[in-house]
């Protein structure tokens, strides 16, 4: 597409699903920024509104559809908006089905088309016809669409996609055929982009992507995700580096020992384990054992006694009967993961798992959800109950709705989805996007409630 040359638009961005998709949101906007628009936060003061969407599972697919039609409203004449943008992984999945039964919708651009945004608009503006991007086209191996020098729409930290794509192929994700195998970006260009992050103010940067422990792997031939978090913690900028979306046969003796003497990086990680019966995790495609699993696990907590492991599990796997059910619930007793998340099976088309049968009734998944987060509260409150009386940095974020407390987070928890920390708003010396010591008094599974120490 060719470039953009005079644009004025205010735009609105409504991005759905993970921190790998808001990454790509920002790019999107600074891109338009870098092209004369506006961004705004209101969809009722849009000339365009663009869905940037997820398409991972079931559930996700049903809140991108009904994110799209409540922004459809926004459109003339009932409202200002002129024309509506959809993209991400649901429109790189169903892209014809969108133009087909979604008739409200004027351009549909796949993950490789992240980088013409800002021509498609103007495209709408000269010829308004509906565009459908290329399905075929693949994701730029230089990808260009993670601009470096954006402005990140959290507060205090910011997210950097270290890699894009996967090439896992666990046999229930359909990520690999959406987002296409692991493209890496190079080392230095994620050491520029963390400079100048920290350079803007953002004390917490943390390194995403499908794998990041496989990153470099395509690029360099081997995994340099030590050497990454080497040369981040080296600039004098950077205040601390969190790791998410680790995988458990990733996790090295040198990245152990990375994270284990870096001062920089905090000692938190999110190791999405899924199961942790043998059949399931073989049936699922994934390299590891349950003994893979423990032995890692007691690497780690051997070599960073304060860690906090954060997991992720599915139930409802086809063929996970009972007896395989047990084998997780042992197993999170057991390891005790101070964070979990827990997801139930969904059909993804074009997915080995797909084909698989039997698969577990839906009743039964439920229930196995409900067992497992009912097991998880009380391990996270325990854990969070342990923090009483220690003092930790706390980033704040915002207020709460009522203005009675300061939301943060210490280094015990990712946004999003872990317990937050609260803290009185009375005190004027507290700065939202700023650093503060917090001595922990209460605590439950959701939330700690704590005091600032001056």
């Amino acid at each position: 597409m060719s470039q953009i040359t005079t644009t004025n638009y205010n735009i609105a961005i409504v991005s759905l699903g993970c921190a790998k998709n808001l990454v790509d949101a920002e790019c999107m906007s600074q891109q338009l920024r870098d092209n004369g628009n506006q961004i705004v936060s209101d969809p009722a003061e849009a000339d365009v509104v663009i869905v940037n969407t997820c398409g991972f599972i079931e559930s996700a697919k049903k809140e991108a559809i009904d994110t799209i039609l409540t922004m459809a409203d926004y459109k003339k004449p009932a409202g200002k908006a002129d024309f509506l943008v959809v993209t991400g992984c649901l429109a790189q999945r169903y892209r014809q089905e969108i133009a087909n039964q979604l008739p409200e919708v004027d351009a549909i651009l796949g993950v490789a088309q992240y980088k013409d945004v800002s021509a498609t608009i103007d495209r709408l503006y000269n010829n308004p016809e509906k565009i459908i991007s290329n399905p075929a086209a693949a994701v730029d191996a230089r990808l260009q669409h993670l601009n470096s020098f954006r402005k990140p729409s959290t507060v205090g930290f910011a997210y950097i996609k270290i890699a894009e794509g996967c090439s896992n192929n666990c046999s229930y994700c359909a990520i690999p055929g959406i987002r296409g195998p692991l493209i890496s970006r190079p080392l230095e260009e994620i050491v520029s982009e963390a400079k100048y992050l920290a350079g803007q103010g953002f004390h917490e940067l943390i390194l995403i992507a499908q794998d990041t422990t496989r990153y470099g792997l395509d690029l360099y031939g081997s995994r340099q995700l030590p050497n990454l978090l080497r040369a981040i913690t080296a600039l004098p900028e950077v205040g601390s580096i969190r790791v998410l979306y680790v995988y458990a046969d990733g996790i090295t003796d040198e990245l152990i020992e990375c994270l284990a003497i870096e001062p920089k990086i905090m000692h938190y990680l999110d190791l999405p384990i899924q199961h942790a019966s043998d059949k399931i995790l073989k049936s699922m495609n994934r390299r590891d054992s349950k003994a893979d699993l423990r032995s890692v696990i007691a690497k780690l907590r051997a070599a960073i006694p304060d860690l906090i492991l954060r997991t992720t599990v599915m139930v409802g796997f086809p063929g996970e009967k009972t007896a395989e059910f047990n084998e997780l619930i042992d197993f999170l007793q057991e390891i005790r993961f101070e964070r979990l998340g827990c997801f139930i099976y969904s059909p993804e088309e074009g997915t080995v798992a797909e084909r698989i049968h039997p698969r577990v009734r839906g009743d039964v998944s439920c229930r196995r959800e409900e067992q497992v987060m009912l097991l998880q509260q009380q391990i996270t409150c325990e854990a969070n109950q342990a923090r009483i009386g220690t003092i930790v940095p706390v980033l704040l974020e915002e207020v709460d709705e009522d203005g009675i407390f300061y939301k943060g987070r210490s280094y015990g928890e990712a946004p999003e989805v872990d317990p937050v920390i609260l803290v009185a708003a009375s005190n004027e010396s507290v700065q939202l996007g700023e650093v503060h010591s917090v001595r922990i008094l209460t605590a439950n599974e959701y939330e700690m409630i704590g005091e600032t120490v001056l």
